[in-house]
């Protein structure tokens, strides 16, 4: 199971409008101008699940070249969490919470 505590925490606020986006279906505060590993990490300890066995993964390289932080969004895409920025009302799916806002079994 995963920890409940945020595998991010911000060292300075930064400016920025303040933005309400949906990870896994529970509202998260952000930073306009954060990129989506940043705003789920901040709140949660994983990114996605490990597809070759239990586990869960945070991103590993932060600048894109790796392909492990990717999630999908509401609306179909699917993105790189480290190098994409996030919207007003996005919605973040990284398969790790059900509906219930509980991990899933590994």
């Amino acid at each position: 199971m995963i920890s409940e505590s945020p595998q991010f925490h911000r060292l300075a606020e930064r400016s920025g409008e303040q933005l309400v986006i949906t990870v896994d279906n529970r509202d998260v505060a952000v930073r306009q101008g954060d990129l989506i590993i940043t705003a789920v990490l901040l709140h949660q300890k994983a990114i996605r699940r490990f597809e070759f066995g239990d586990g869960f993964r945070a991103g590993y390289c932060l600048m894109a070249a790796c392909q492990d932080c990717w999630v999908s969004l509401g609306d179909g895409r699917r993105v790189r969490a480290c190098d994409t920025i996030v919207e007003p009302g996005m919605e973040v799916r990284t398969g790790i919470f059900n509906a219930n806002g509980k991990t899933e079994n590994c």
